[in-house]
């Protein structure tokens, strides 16, 4: 049953005692935040909200143990028992104030749903997140305070950075304990990033709906099989779905290839970046040369017709190897998955968001920006912290990948792909 909850109305002290038997409206007598209207209006809303807020606990106290100075009675479960002085969180920072006291007749103090809501220290926390993400150094959280008119504590740095690695640690555990059982999973992306000299493997999920969801990450010194194989296994281990069939999008990691094969077998289609194998095949070519081969592979990669694509690759690559035969094993490398998602017959939007791993870089480069304000680095526990805090920031900006209107084609595709005897035996029941 849900509470009604008060309604606040700004009054005079003599109004106010006529309005004193409405048992749904709080009132605010003007002479009670008098001198927080001379702060500004944040001050007076504030004095008011905390004028509100010591109504809805004697209200909500009152309707437990009944009318203060009552009569005890015989179908009364508790008195009030005068009044101590606690804490509640007012924007960035705590505050003291005084709160009424019960006691049941039994034993024990009455909780007051109220009061815990108020003095929750999640509202703290969520204030403290926003400010660190928003670059305010833990020393100068006390400078940003909002000019409500009240002194609190909880805002010198230690204070801020205790609560910040509790909220980071509960952003930790929120991404890399989450069940993911219920992701209808169509497309799984992999990359690494760079910090402070350690290599981190992020991994992010898109869902049949085309939604984005950051899932796992791994720290390592390189993005070798073996930690990309555990982050995998993570996945899997708690409920990640593949056996209908996944596309895995990757740069040009071989790490990366053989951990997908390894974890997901034959159930897993590959599609290999194709702004990463660009970069990699112009990297071996002299200046003069980068920007018309680059253009070339930039339409290779572009057909929407996987054999011709393969095939004026192959074209070029056999054009290369007399001068630049590096460049050409470059392009040659792993070159049939370049072509992964235009084989599955997916056009238009989709195919461009799918045959690159820009979805997952975009995450990085929040990541980045997130990690890129901490000046040290303790240990790899902080750099899980701020990583995880930085894709779960990311998150919140995500959008549906583009193309999402073909996901549902896609999904069907992928799991004919890969249980072909299922797909021709099906054919087969309509031929007949």
């Amino acid at each position: 049953m849900s509470k009604k909850v008060p309604v606040v109305k700004i009054t005079t002290p003599h109004a106010a005692a006529d309005l004193a038997g409405l048992p749904l409206e709080a009132t605010v007598a003007m002479a009670d935040v008098a001198a927080a209207m001379r702060d500004g209006l944040l001050a007076f809303a504030t004095s008011a909200g905390l004028v509100v807020m010591r109504q809805m606990l004697d209200a909500e106290l009152a309707g437990i143990v009944g009318a203060k100075h009552a009569r005890l009675g015989e179908d009364r479960v508790g008195n009030w028992h005068g009044s101590t002085t606690g804490q509640v969180v007012l924007g960035a920072r705590k505050i003291s104030i005084e709160r009424p006291r019960g006691r049941f007749v039994d034993g024990g103090e009455v909780e007051l749903d109220t009061w815990a809501t108020f003095a929750s220290e999640d509202l703290l926390r969520q204030v403290v997140v926003e400010r660190m993400l928003a670059g305010v150094a833990t020393r100068r959280h006390v400078e940003v305070a909002e000019p409500v008119g009240q002194t609190g504590t909880a805002v010198s740095k230690s204070a801020v950075s205790r609560r910040f690695v509790a909220a980071t640690q509960t952003a930790v555990a929120e991404l890399l304990e989450a069940d993911l059982s219920q992701l209808e999973t169509a497309v799984v992306m992999i990359d690494g990033l760079n910090v402070a000299g350690e290599m981190i493997v992020v991994a992010l999920v898109i869902c049949a709906d085309g939604t984005k969801v950051p899932v796992g990450l791994r720290l390592g010194d390189t993005e070798n099989t073996v930690v990309v194989t555990d982050l995998l296994a993570d996945l899997v281990d708690r409920g990640l779905r593949f056996e209908h069939g996944i596309l895995a999008v990757l740069d040009g990691s071989k790490a990366l290839r053989k951990a997908v094969a390894k974890v997901f077998g034959t159930h897993a289609l590959v599609q290999r970046c194709t702004l990463h194998k660009r970069r990699n095949v112009t990297g071996y070519l002299p200046e003069a040369r980068r920007k018309a081969i680059d253009k070339r592979l930039a339409s290779i990669f572009a057909n929407a017709d996987a054999a011709t694509g393969l095939r004026d690759a192959k074209r070029l690559a056999a054009q290369l190897k007399a001068d630049h035969p590096d460049a050409a094993a470059s392009l040659l490398e792993g070159l049939d998955e370049m072509f992964t998602v235009a084989r599955l017959g997916i056009t238009g939007a989709l195919r461009r968001s799918l045959t690159n791993t820009n979805c997952i870089e975009s995450m990085i480069s929040t990541v980045r920006v997130v990690t890129g304000r901490v000046k040290t680095w303790k240990d790899g526990e902080m750099k899980k912290r701020w990583i995880a805090t930085g894709m779960i920031e990311a998150q919140r900006s995500f959008r549906r990948v583009r193309g999402h209107t073909q996901m549902a084609n896609l999904v069907t595709l992928i799991g004919h792909a890969v249980t072909p005897a299922t797909t021709n035996a099906l054919n087969r029941n309509r031929r007949i």
